[in-house]
């Protein structure tokens, strides 16, 4: 293939990239959380949480709201991760399942610096780097997926939501729902299906069939954390106004503008992941922003409803 063809995707992206910057000058603003608020956040792995709403998350329980987080996953299929923070250079099952407990304590210390109770935040235990194929092939399957790190094919955490359920995507299906009864959510902040990574784009189509099948979709609000290459763009600018991701462009969005006590909160909150940020600290830095921006309504993802 001509090397200029090859460029033709990037090209795209950095040109969504350009009109992304130029049109969230001009987006409405998301209306303000109150104390009537119930808001849960439905992140596929810890970190996810404070990197999409850290400053969300603080203005809503300042103003009184209730918050909730659940993680489908763990995050315990990192192979990066597991070297470096359990220094085992050919990780075993044993390393991956250890990396998912030091993810867990983290997730716990961002909720606790967000003001988030700990009866309100809930840890699935479902397969990192497994989420799509759950919402997918392994919905309803004689046989659970089966994760290629941890060798697990069911729940194996013990302070899990529902610890030995099995790696299919009904059951993920349930717990969420479980949960819905539970927060009672009049917002519900989960990753647009243009997200690229994997597990965000089956943790989207999760609350999106839930919802749909409660109708309740009015309550959805999308947000992105991998929205193409380059973005967030520039380095540490918490001052600067978050851009729309080149992914993003052509999506409903609105602002949210943050002050400074919570860009301070959601810059602490992405610390506390001290496993990530010693891979990506500067990366995640970039998420901090003076704004964080939440789309609007399903897209059309070109996949039927289950």
């Amino acid at each position: 293939m001509n090397a200029w063809y090859r460029r033709i995707p990037a090209l795209a992206l950095w040109l969504a990239g350009v009109m992304g910057a130029a049109s969230a000058a001009s987006l409405p603003a998301m209306p303000p959380m109150t104390g009537a608020d119930s808001v849960l956040v439905n992140a596929p792995h810890p970190d996810d949480e404070s990197l999409c709403c850290g400053g969300l998350i603080h203005m809503a329980r300042r103003a009184g709201a209730r918050v909730a987080i659940v993680w489908v996953t763990n995050g315990d299929g990192s192979r990066w991760d597991a070297m470096l923070t359990h220094r085992a250079l050919f990780p075993g099952a044993t390393s991956y399942q250890a990396l998912a407990h030091t993810r867990i304590e983290e997730a716990r210390t961002a909720a606790r610096g967000l003001n988030v109770p700990a009866d309100s935040i809930y840890f699935l235990g479902y397969p990192d780097r497994g989420v799509r194929q759950l919402m997918g092939a392994y919905y309803q399957s004689a046989t659970p997926w089966r994760s290629r790190y941890t060798r697990a094919s069911s729940v194996i955490y013990p302070d899990a939501f529902d610890p030995g359920a099995p790696y299919e995507g009904e059951r993920l299906a349930e717990n969420l729902g479980a949960i819905l009864d539970r927060v009672k959510p009049t917002l519900v902040l989960a990753p647009s299906p243009h997200d690229s990574h994997p597990d965000h784009h089956g943790a989207a189509l999760l609350a999106m069939q839930v919802l749909r099948e409660r109708g309740q979709l009015g309550v959805l609000r999308y947000w992105i954390v991998h929205g193409g290459t380059g973005w967030p763009a520039g380095g540490f600018d918490p001052h600067a106004p978050q851009t729309i991701a080149p992914r993003g462009v052509g999506l409903k969005w609105q602002v949210l503008q943050l002050d400074d006590e919570s860009v301070a909160a959601k810059l602490q909150a992405i610390t506390a992941h001290q496993s990530q940020m010693r891979i990506m600290g500067r990366t995640m830095r970039r998420y901090v922003r003076a704004t964080e921006l939440y789309a609007l309504g399903p897209p059309d993802t070109g996949e039927p409803a289950r």
